[in-house]
């Protein structure tokens, strides 16, 4: 069977996502070993069971300003993962290249990346687990904190005056993604009441992310067997208000995977997109 054919095969799936179990206090997920005593993550997690569409196989694809995300075909002339420094200097150059044919941007800034790995036995440095939770990586707060991180600081009211956003790129390494899929929720469902600030705690600072609690009108879609040569876009933050603003997302077990399917690899770029005018 060719890939084409097992990327369009199932037209949905039903499958377990993690929502928070929201109490009212503020989440507090920490990146590193917390203190003795002290839990990785404040809140349990949710388990619902959903169904998942096949992105694939809509007549009208997913687009990053009205799902908050989408695929796009890219084969990236860089191919060594290993380490930050090559990462970096090869990687990131082609990636703000392509950011900005994807999205019309006159401007991108990489801030991030992260190298993942779906084996919990894994004792490689630096490199994470797929996340199973639902979760999106910066808050409407955050994300403007973010242009006055990492932009120099005589740029930066001129480039929050522009329309500005976070977009995730996200790609398969080596091999079609067989284990822990995206689940991307359409972000035309999500209401804001969903939404719940959590702190991301890391040794030197604290960051801000939204969890999410579940709400039976999210749409969620996912593509299957996403290969190194395509890419997904997600929408993280957007300044502007009549766009997709952010979407939820979270990897997830497929049912149909295999059980002796190889273990997902992936890379995510974080970066700040800047368009030229304000939209």
């Amino acid at each position: 069977m060719s890939t084409d054919s097992v990327n369009k095969a199932t037209e949905h799936v039903e499958a377990v996502l993690n929502y928070l179990d929201h109490d009212g206090r503020r989440p507090v997920n920490y990146t590193y070993p917390p203190p003795a005593g002290v839990p990785q993550q404040s809140h349990q997690a949710i388990p619902h069971r959903v169904r998942i569409h096949n992105a694939r196989e809509l007549a009208q694809p997913p687009a990053l300003d009205t799902h908050g995300f989408a695929l796009f075909e890219h084969r990236s002339e860089h191919t060594d993962f290993t380490g930050d420094a090559q990462i970096r200097a090869g990687y990131y150059p082609e990636s703000i290249a392509l950011l900005k044919r994807l999205t019309g941007a006159e401007h991108a800034v990489i801030f991030d990346h992260t190298l993942r790995f779906d084996r919990k036995d894994h004792a490689e440095e630096g490199i994470r687990e797929p996340v199973r939770r639902v979760h999106n990586d910066q808050t409407f707060i955050s994300g403007p904190r973010r242009v006055r991180d990492h932009v120099p600081a005589h740029e930066v009211e001129a480039r929050l005056a522009q329309r500005h956003a976070i977009i995730n790129l996200w790609r398969p390494i080596g091999e079609p993604v067989q284990t822990a899929p995206l689940a991307l929720c359409d972000a035309r469902s999500i209401a804001l009441d969903d939404l719940v600030t959590s702190d991301l705690l890391y040794r030197d600072k604290v960051g801000e992310t939204y969890s999410f609690q579940h709400n039976p009108a999210h749409r969620w879609f996912y593509y299957p067997r996403v290969r190194p040569d395509e890419v997904v876009l997600l929408k993280i933050y957007d300044s502007r208000a009549d766009a997709a603003r952010l979407t939820a997302h979270t990897a997830f077990d497929d049912p149909n995977t295999a059980p002796d399917a190889p273990p997902r690899r992936s890379i995510e770029l974080r970066a700040l997109v800047f368009w030229p005018t304000v939209q």
